[in-house]
């Protein structure tokens, strides 16, 4: 989910990396400067990220039952079914450079290997059947198409490296830190953050969704961003959200590139210090005017 198309890798380091460039980010909006105003905290709360860039409860009122009235509620059908593709993805991936290491180019050994990952997961889609009636197909669909992927790239590194040792091998093959630990306290968020995917050779923060795009999903790339420049001081100037979704039966992957600008940084301050705000001064801020069922916290409000 994660590769990039020729086309994407080329509109990325032809357009999106030059401009970003051009733009330019202003100093006191880099994670570096987490020490002073306006990415000083304000409050001491730590949230975690996921609670500041999720805008799907409009008023927030998620939030406050999350945190202040502290109550816990079961994760919904697309929560469910996110998380298990989201799992899937991850250990395809990180299961290729376990096999890579152990088994350093023998591509036959590897790729064989790989492929006992899918039966666990089928067993779980099943449980999750009768919720989701199409999520073994689903989950089928999206491990042999990183499959493919990745037997294509082990191939292809193969035939042009003919002295490629197991680490290089690798990094060529899977060249993504994946769900990299990262600790949020400069910027007032929480200490065990983890980001989806970080690419070092662009640099780009990348977040994969399953589900409607909505604008407020660059926050989390934008939120990652800052934190990556505070710990490594070091700026990160690009994301990707990786939406997937299935249409007449097949999946299909769309990419949003997008400058991490003034703007966006801005944005995940202030609703940064707006959560934090209702969280530290207890504030019910109210029911949305657009609740939707599917809403976990729902019941709670209706």
């Amino acid at each position: 989910m994660y590769f990039l198309t020729d086309d994407e890798r080329k509109k990325l380091l032809k357009s999106y990396i030059p401009k970003s460039r051009e733009q330019g980010v202003a100093e006191e909006l880099r994670g570096w400067n987490w020490h002073q105003p306006p990415l000083e905290p304000i409050y001491d709360v730590r949230l975690p990220l996921y609670q500041i860039a999720g805008k799907y409860c409009s008023s927030g009122r998620d939030l406050y039952l999350n945190r202040v009235e502290r109550k816990k509620v079961a994760a919904n059908v697309a929560m469910k079914r996110g998380s298990m593709f989201h799992e899937l993805i991850v250990q395809t991936l990180v299961q290729t450079k376990k096999l890579i290491y152990l088994h350093n180019v023998n591509a036959e050994a590897i790729l064989t290997e790989l492929t006992a990952l899918l039966p666990g997961f089928l067993e779980r889609a099943k449980v999750l059947g009768q919720q989701i009636p199409d999520i073994s197909e689903q989950a089928m669909q999206v491990f042999n198409y990183m499959f493919s992927i990745i037997s294509s790239r082990l191939q292809e590194t193969l035939t042009r490296q003919p002295y490629i040792g197991e680490d290089s091998l690798a990094a060529q093959v899977v060249p993504f830190v994946l769900e990299q630990k990262l600790d949020g306290t400069f910027l007032g968020l929480s200490p065990n953050l983890s980001s989806d995917a970080f690419v070092f050779s662009e640099p780009m923060i990348m977040d994969l969704k399953f589900g409607p795009r909505e604008p407020f999903h660059r926050l989390t790339t934008t939120g990652y961003a800052l934190v990556m420049e505070a710990i490594f001081e070091y700026p990160i100037n690009v994301g990707c959200i990786v939406y997937g979704e299935f249409k007449n039966g097949r999946l299909y992957i769309q990419k949003d590139f997008h400058i991490i600008n003034d703007e966006l940084r801005q944005w995940f301050i202030e609703e940064r210090d707006e959560k934090m705000r209702m969280v530290y001064d207890e504030i019910d801020p109210g029911k949305s005017d657009h609740c939707q069922k599917t809403c976990p916290y729902y019941a709670c409000c209706h």
